[in-house]
């Protein structure tokens, strides 16, 4: 027990890790790849956490973490440069696809996908039937369903998604904004009142 109380307990042992392994300013400066990109990557309005940045980065985030589920987080620091959204919370927001979520988030799609093509919907004549029975093997239910309907799931799921999480989180910024205002009168009206 004294060990684990001088180790630290997990949060301690995670913010340590963190400290150790996550890149300063003067490391991303200093490395020679960055270098002639440092003055994009590390301008101050990717890093603050305003009204219009959060909103960009978490809808970025979800976009970039659904439809690319391999390098999702480089994927979305990158392309927060040019959208100028914050860029820790588009990589915090990627973290949407993780091993847990994936076969939701696929099934789901899956489902979304099928739905919109309608690929079930009757087709008069035996033809296609007869093409179908002769060429049922899982490769080509792959070709022919399950891939196109997961493309399209996800592409709907990702814009979906993600319009909804910037309008969710444009919303409680404002309300979060205008509480405090609030909070800021009545402390004034309180103290005019004395």
């Amino acid at each position: 027990m004294a060990d684990r109380v001088a180790r630290g307990g997990p949060v301690a042992r995670a913010t340590g890790w963190a400290r150790r392994h996550v890149p300063t300013r003067d490391s991303i400066e200093a490395n020679r790849f960055l270098r002639p990109v440092s003055h994009r990557i590390l301008a101050p309005s990717l890093w603050r956490f305003t009204r219009r940045s959060v909103p960009r980065g978490v809808a970025l985030g979800l976009f970039t973490g659904i439809l690319f589920p391999l390098a999702h987080m480089p994927l979305a620091a990158l392309t927060a440069l040019p959208v100028r959204a914050n860029v820790p919370v588009a990589v915090g927001t990627t973290l949407l696809h993780n091993p847990l979520t994936t076969v939701p988030l696929f099934w789901s799609a899956y489902e979304i996908g099928h739905w919109v093509l309608r690929l079930d919907r009757d087709v008069p004549g035996a033809p296609i039937a007869s093409n179908v029975a002769a060429n049922a093997s899982w490769l080509h239910w792959l070709v022919s369903h399950g891939g196109p309907a997961t493309i399209v799931g996800l592409v709907i799921l990702a814009i979906g998604l993600s319009v909804a999480g910037y309008g969710v989180t444009s919303l409680v910024w404002r309300l979060r904004i205008a509480r405090k205002w609030r909070a800021r009168a009545h402390r004034a009206g309180a103290t005019r009142t004395i």
